[in-house]
C-alpha cells in the first residue's frame, strides 16, 4: 500500500548531506538537520528602496506624463491635464502599489449640482463613488435667508457648517422642540425620521455652507421627505379635516416642492414657540469649534463621538490637522468605514487592502475619500500649508488601530522575526497613540 512517509523520510536524510546555506541556522528533527532561514528577507526578499515621491507636485505647470524612472511612456494622443496635474499617484503610481483597489476618491466638483433660488446641492453617493456603502455627502449652500424646506430623512444626518451660520430647527416624536444657531467648526446631527429645517443666518453676508453626511451610501437628496411634497399630494378635504380649518385655507400652498427657497434671516431676538412638552433635553447641535484639540507633534485632533455629543447615535468623527510633511499616523478602523472629506490642503493617501494590493490617491480641498473598514491607511501632508480634513465613521464610538502602538505592545522578538528589524529600531516604536507623527528629520525628502 502506498504511505507518504516511505518516500518523505529518504528525502529528508537526503537533505541531511547538503550544508546549510550561509546566513542560516541549522534546527535537529530526529537526528536530522534542515535548513531554516535566519531572516525574512530570505524567505521573501526585501521590500524595495526604490524612491516612491510624488512624481510632481499638483501645483507644477507643464503636461505630465505617466514615467516614473525607467517605466511608462509618454502620451501621444489626448489627456485631460488639469485631471493629471491633481492625481500624479493615479497616472504615475509607486512602485509600491500593487494589485486591485477600487476607486476611492471622489470631487465634489464632479458632482452634479441641483441650483436653485437661493442656494445650491450636490452629493457623493454610491451612483458615483461605488465604493463608498456605508456613508454618502451632501455640499450646501444658503445664501443669506435661504431655507432648506421642512423635511426629514429615512437616515440619520450630521452636518460640520463649512462656513457662515445657520439656524436648525426640529421637534422630537414626543414633542418636545428644539430650535439652535450652528457656526463654522460646528455640528448638528438629527435621528432619521426627526422633521427638521435649515435656515442660513445673515451673520456672514454670504449666508452659509455646510457638509452634511448620512449613514447610508445610496442616499439621496432627490428622495427626502418634503412638506409641500406631501401636502400637495393630499386632497384638500383631508388638509382641512386634519388641521380644523377651511379647504379654502390651502388654495396657495405649492403645487411641487420648494427644496431650497429665499426667505427673510431669523432675527437675533427671535421668539421661539413654547412647546407644553418643553424643549428636548437632548442637544442636537456641537460646538466643536469650542472643543479643545488634543495637539500632537505634528498636528492636532478633536474626536468627538456618542460620548460628548449624545445626539449623535450613530456617526462619529475627528477633525484632523497635519502640518506641512508630517502625517497621520499608519492605521486602520477595525469594524467601520472611514468617509473622508478634505476641507484644506493636499494629502497623499494609501489603501492596504490585504494580500498583494494597494492604491495611492491624491486629494484636494473640497474631495471625498473612502476606505473601507480593516484597510490600513496614512495620510500624508505633501503640501505647504496645514492639511485639515474630517474622519466620519457609521458608529457612536471613534475607534482606530495604531501600527506603531501594535509592534511596541508585542514582544520584540515577534517583530523581529517577521521583519528582520534591530530591537533599536523597535525601542522607537511609540506604545502610545500617535494619531500624527511630525516630519522625519532622519528621512530626507
Amino acid at each position: 500500500m502506498f504511505s507518504l512517509a516511505q518516500y518523505a523520510f529518504p528525502l529528508l536524510l537526503a537533505s541531511s548531506s547538503l550544508s546549510a546555506p550561509a546566513g542560516s541556522s541549522s534546527a535537529s528533527i530526529s537526528g536530522t538537520s534542515v535548513s531554516i532561514a535566519s531572516s525574512p528577507g530570505q524567505t521573501a526578499g526585501f521590500a524595495s528602496d526604490n524612491a516612491n515621491n510624488l512624481e510632481w507636485s499638483v501645483d507644477a505647470s507643464g503636461v505630465h506624463q505617466p514615467i516614473r524612472g525607467t517605466l511608462g511612456a509618454t502620451i501621444i494622443a489626448q489627456t485631460n491635464n488639469p485631471i493629471v496635474q491633481q492625481n500624479p499617484d493615479i497616472v504615475a503610481p509607486p512602485a509600491t502599489d500593487v494589485g486591485t483597489v477600487g476607486q476611492a476618491k471622489w470631487p465634489m466638483s464632479l458632482s452634479h449640482n441641483r441650483l436653485q433660488t437661493g442656494g445650491w446641492a450636490r452629493q457623493q453617493n454610491t451612483a458615483v463613488l461605488p465604493i463608498a456603502v456605508d456613508l454618502a455627502g451632501v455640499d450646501m449652500r444658503l445664501e443669506a435667508g435661504s431655507i432648506r424646506e421642512l423635511h426629514w430623512h429615512d437616515t440619520d444626518e450630521w452636518a460640520f457648517v463649512l462656513k457662515g451660520s445657520t439656524q436648525v430647527t426640529a421637534i422630537t416624536p414626543t414633542g418636545e422642540n428644539f430650535i439652535a444657531t450652528v457656526k463654522a467648526g460646528d455640528l448638528w446631527y438629527f435621528p432619521a425620521g426627526f422633521p427638521h429645517s435649515l435656515q442660513a443666518t445673515a451673520d456672514d453676508p454670504d449666508g452659509s455652507e455646510f457638509l452634511l453626511v448620512f449613514d447610508n451610501g445610496a442616499f439621496s437628496e432627490d428622495n427626502t421627505f418634503l412638506l409641500t411634497n406631501w401636502l400637495s399630494q393630499i386632497p384638500k378635504d383631508v388638509l382641512a379635516d386634519n388641521f380644523g380649518v377651511a379647504e379654502s385655507a390651502f388654495n396657495s400652498i405649492p403645487g411641487t416642492q420648494l427644496y431650497i427657497f429665499p426667505g427673510v434671516p431669523p432675527p437675533d431676538d427671535q421668539q421661539n414657540p413654547v412647546s407644553p412638552q418643553g424643549t428636548s433635553n437632548t442637544s442636537f447641535t456641537f460646538a466643536l469649534s469650542e472643543m479643545d484639540a488634543t495637539v500632537v507633534p505634528g498636528g492636532t485632533v478633536k474626536i468627538v463621538d456618542s460620548t460628548v455629543f449624545s445626539a449623535a447615535q450613530n456617526v462619529a468623527a475627528a477633525l484632523v490637522t497635519v502640518e506641512p510633511g508630517a502625517m497621520r499616523e499608519l492605521h486602520w478602523h477595525p469594524t467601520q468605514d472611514e468617509w473622508s472629506y478634505f476641507i484644506e490642503g493636499q494629502a497623499r493617501v494609501t489603501l492596504f487592502a490585504s494580500g498583494e494590493n494597494s492604491r495611492t490617491f491624491d486629494f484636494q480641498a473640497g474631495d471625498v475619500g473612502y476606505v473601507p473598514a480593516t484597510f490600513g491607511h496614512y495620510v500624508k501632508n505633501v503640501g505647504n500649508s496645514t492639511l485639515t480634513y474630517l474622519e466620519i465613521f457609521k458608529t457612536n464610538i471613534f475607534q482606530d488601530v495604531s501600527l506603531s502602538q501594535w509592534l511596541a505592545l508585542i514582544p520584540p522578538n515577534l517583530v523581529q522575526a517577521h521583519l528582520g528589524i534591530s530591537t533599536e529600531t523597535i525601542s522607537h516604536f511609540s506604545k502610545t497613540k500617535q494619531i500624527v507623527v511630525a516630519p522625519n528629520p532622519n528621512n530626507s525628502p
